[in-house]
């Protein structure tokens, strides 16, 4: 696994379907972080609304993302179930001064991760599809045909590659979670060596 930028630092996207727990798995890593100052979990900045549920993100207006996109506030932006997704230009900074930055990502904004950053690590965070309907319902966003849509919609297959690495959380968020701090830690010890 590369992820190494220009600078030492390392950057991880993570990505898989809506419902797979990629915020539980993340907000797991977070607290088992939270004393490292060399790991930075990214806040998106996103035009949805601050109490939607779900992720703590910035929430703007369609308008003003694209005010900020003209303004160069983002490292790499995309559009995703209506929505309009953006990462700090900041992060870039981050990860040139060796951090290890962690984002909520896009498997279809993965080319312009790697335009932006160069190596990239890709975790992607999966489930069994019972379960991901399952969560997806008790979600509540969504009605019925919308979470059919969502878990129907074909995405570009990520799954293979030295900078991939592919955790099941079907089960207990401990063990997901604990895989992925596990990933986390290795790109900081190759960082830590790079430095």
């Amino acid at each position: 696994m590369s992820a190494k930028l220009q600078g030492g630092g390392a950057l991880v996207v993570v990505v898989g379907p809506s419902g797979a727990g990629k915020d539980s798995v993340m907000g797991f890593a977070a607290q088992h972080f939270s004393d490292c100052h060399d790991v930075h979990f990214v806040r998106r900045v996103i035009t949805r609304p601050s109490d939607a549920g779900g992720e703590v993100h910035e929430s703007v207006s369609e308008d003003e993302f694209v005010e900020m996109q003209k303004d160069g506030a983002f490292a790499v932006f995309w559009d995703a179930h209506g929505l309009k997704y953006g990462i700090p230009a900041a992060v870039l900074e981050h990860v040139r001064g060796g951090m290890t930055a962690i984002v909520n990502g896009s498997r279809g904004a993965l080319p312009a991760f790697r335009n932006a950053f160069g190596d990239i690590a890709v975790v992607v965070i999966t489930a069994e599809t019972p379960v991901l309907a399952k969560r997806l319902a008790e979600r509540g966003r969504e009605s019925e045909e919308e979470v059919l849509r969502r878990l129907s919609r074909q995405a570009p297959d990520v799954t293979s590659g030295p900078d991939v690495s592919i955790i099941d959380n079907s089960g207990r968020l401990d063990v997901a979670g604990n895989r992925f701090v596990e990933v986390v830690e290795r790109l900081r010890v190759k960082a830590d060596h790079a430095a």
